[in-house]
């Protein structure tokens, strides 16, 4: 989990201000607040995508995930089912699917809020192992801080 101030983004730069890695753990800029999984190959195991416990604040925004069809471009039946769980408890199942010969890729959201002190776990598992299909995961947002 990243301090309050953030910006470490998956590597060793906390003075922030370049891009420096996937931040799959809830970064901080001010009242913003971002992460990001990196792009990796379809897996028929679930993935772990997010994995961090938010502080005094509690953050509004939207996560977003995507699923692509294979390297060819053509969608070819691909199914990815992301799910979001707080403390544990699973709160959201958002899935992406390409149509064989359909679009090439595939887009969901969600609008949420994360309390404050809740851990959070984004997870994704798809109908087969492919590394030329790639999923990928983004949170943004705003925090609100509360008092102790």
């Amino acid at each position: 989990m990243a301090l309050l101030g953030g910006g470490v983004g998956g590597a060793g730069n906390p003075v922030g201000g370049i891009f420096t890695g996937p931040a799959e753990a809830l970064e901080i800029i001010g009242d913003h607040a971002y992460a990001f999984a990196n792009v990796v190959g379809a897996s028929a195991s679930a993935l772990t995508r997010f994995d961090f416990t938010s502080g005094n604040y509690y953050f509004v925004g939207r996560v977003t995930c995507n699923g692509s069809a294979d390297i060819t471009g053509v969608g070819n039946g691909n199914t990815t089912v992301f799910a979001l769980s707080f403390n544990g408890t699973e709160v959201c199942r958002m899935k992406t699917e390409t149509e064989a010969g359909g679009p090439e890729e595939s887009t969901v959201y969600n609008d949420i809020i994360i309390p404050p002190y809740t851990q959070v776990e984004l997870t994704s598992i798809s109908n087969g192992n492919d590394a030329t299909r790639k999923t990928s995961c983004i949170l943004t947002g705003r925090i609100y801080r509360t008092r102790d």
